[in-house]
């Protein structure tokens, strides 16, 4: 499967969560309203910037199969990532909102009790979204996809969330009402935790950042081919979900020209078997023994 088919599988996920999280947030959004309770609401809101994010990821999942261009002799491919640092802007606006509400909730005198109603909303919101991060969690590691890797995580943390909220309204709703502001004020916290880490991530991966500890995953199977007498160089970034890796490899200087090819071909297969990397760039020098 090559790199545009994986973004097509990934829409796929982004689809899914899109929908799921409209009808999360409008219910929440309204229910919590209705039914007085802040946190529920304020779940919904985290819901919508859920709504905002994926949009944007689908929008860079479209934009990112652009073939290249004369502007863009590399692709369109960190659109995905662009996409994800607007994101975290929107999700910390939404969640100083939310803190901001929760204090003053907080801060009044007289807490309203909200409808147990609500608390089971939240339950069974925190379900459904546990269903759409097993779905994307599996999608991901299926097509070796990093963005819907990093949704399915956002997924887990939302449905946590959801069940969190559901067990806090539940206690407010038997007289604890104080816990419902609580848990929004909880909520509103774990929504610039998110934006944090988003921004976080996406900023590492548009300066060229990448995981030493994930490239030493790679070295054992380019060193397992015998002709391989060492690795002079390895280097890798990402553009949007694939990665890009430059190796220079050492090779006896006997080889044919022909040979040599051949084996760099194989390491380009198993690579891209293995992890998912379509994009390698292998140069080979000759190996030379160190003299006593």
């Amino acid at each position: 499967m090559n790199a545009t088919q994986r973004l097509k599988q990934a829409e796929k996920g982004a689809i899914l969560s899109i929908i799921t999280y409209i009808l999360l947030s409008t219910s929440k959004l309204v229910f919590g309203k209705l039914f007085f309770s802040q946190a529920l609401f304020a779940d919904g809101l985290n819901n919508l910037t859920d709504v905002l994010s994926s949009i944007l990821v689908f929008v860079g999942l479209k934009i990112s199969q652009k073939p290249a261009d004369k502007n863009h002799p590399y692709g369109h491919w960190k659109f995905e990532t662009i996409a994800s640092l607007m994101t975290s802007f929107i999700m910390c606006i939404i969640g100083i909102e939310v803190i901001k509400d929760s204090w003053n909730t907080i801060m009044q005198a007289n807490h309203e009790s909200p409808s147990i109603f609500t608390a089971i909303i939240g339950f069974i919101s925190g379900i459904m979204m546990f269903g759409v991060y097993r779905y994307n969690n599996l999608l991901a590691t299926r097509i070796h996809s990093i963005g819907l890797k990093a949704a399915a995580k956002d997924n887990l943390s939302d449905a946590l969330t959801s069940i969190s909220t559901s067990v806090a309204i539940f206690a407010a709703s038997i007289g604890y009402s104080w816990l419902d502001g609580i848990m929004a004020f909880i909520v509103g916290v774990i929504i610039l935790k998110t934006a944090y880490e988003v921004f976080s991530e996406s900023t590492f991966q548009l300066t060229d950042g990448f995981e030493p500890e994930e490239m030493k995953e790679y070295k054992p199977l380019i060193l397992s081919h015998p002709e391989v007498k060492s690795i002079e160089e390895l280097k890798a970034r990402r553009y949007g979900s694939n990665i890009y890796l430059d190796l220079t490899v050492c090779m006896d200087p006997n080889l044919t020209v022909w040979r040599s090819h051949e084996i760099t071909e194989e390491i380009e297969t198993e690579l891209a078997e293995h992890f998912g990397i379509n994009f390698i760039d292998i140069h080979v020098e000759p190996y030379k023994k160190a003299r006593n």
